[in-house]
């Protein structure tokens, strides 16, 4: 049964012409492909996570649904379900640990993009929210708990200093997510944005704004590199 509607032949939607899914993506980078859901119908999204689940054997995501789609992507059961984004046939553990260190509470639904999206990859996750430099002791009474994480991920709106002041604290991989949260000349997440990439702390990576599912895959592509681990094995 199509969860958008009666039955289709061969037991599934099809994805039409509109639609050429990468089955091989994973072989080549190690990062499947995702389903953005944004600008698409509730028919072509059912259509191309359906073909995903029946014809790849790596996780499926989807991301940026709306009630919509998400209420018919939904008949297909998905294992992690943050409101927006949907998970199916997440990977074994990998025995990394990633944080997702939100600034704000408003910043969550990006950070729960990024969360999931990692935990699809097999990754442990530690989330924590509400640690904004607004209230700089929130995040120094946290410090201690990110020492086994090892790549961070900051999320942050307004003024989006929270990375900087990550990046002069802790030494880890660290990447920074602008949120379009903010008040007048947040301008929608470009404040954040500006002040991320001119960062006086040395060696952060920036994605675009609310792109927290960029996020996870680059933490995602630096755990999966080639070379030592931190105990002492080679990758």
């Amino acid at each position: 049964m199509n969860p958008v509607g009666g039955p289709e032949p061969g037991g599934r939607p099809d994805p039409g012409p509109e639609a050429r899914l990468d089955l091989d993506r994973t072989r080549r980078i190690n990062l499947p492909e995702a389903v953005y859901c944004r600008h698409k119908t509730t028919a072509q999204c059912v259509a191309i996570v359906a073909e995903l689940l029946e014809r790849g054997h790596d996780t499926v995501l989807a991301t940026r649904t709306t009630p919509e789609q998400r209420e018919a992507l939904l008949a297909f059961e998905p294992r992690g379900d943050t409101g927006t984004t949907l998970s199916w046939r997440h990977r074994p553990p990998s025995g990394r640990r990633v944080a997702v260190v939100a600034a704000g509470t408003s910043d969550l639904p990006v950070a729960d993009e990024c969360r999931l999206t990692l935990e699809s990859l097999g990754h442990e996750v530690q989330a924590l929210t509400d640690v904004g430099v607004a209230g700089l002791h929130r995040l120094l009474a946290v410090l201690g708990e990110l020492e086994q994480a090892e790549v961070l991920v900051a999320v942050a709106g307004m003024e989006g200093a929270l990375p900087t002041v990550l990046a002069g604290l802790v030494p880890q991989p660290l990447i920074a997510v602008p949120t379009s949260v903010g008040y007048g000349t947040a301008f929608e997440g470009q404040t954040a944005l500006l002040s991320m990439m001119t960062s006086c702390a040395p060696g952060i990576a920036v994605v675009g704004i609310d792109n927290g599912y960029g996020a996870a895959c680059a933490a995602h592509r630096i755990l999966a590199a080639p070379g030592p681990r931190p105990d002492g094995d080679a990758s």
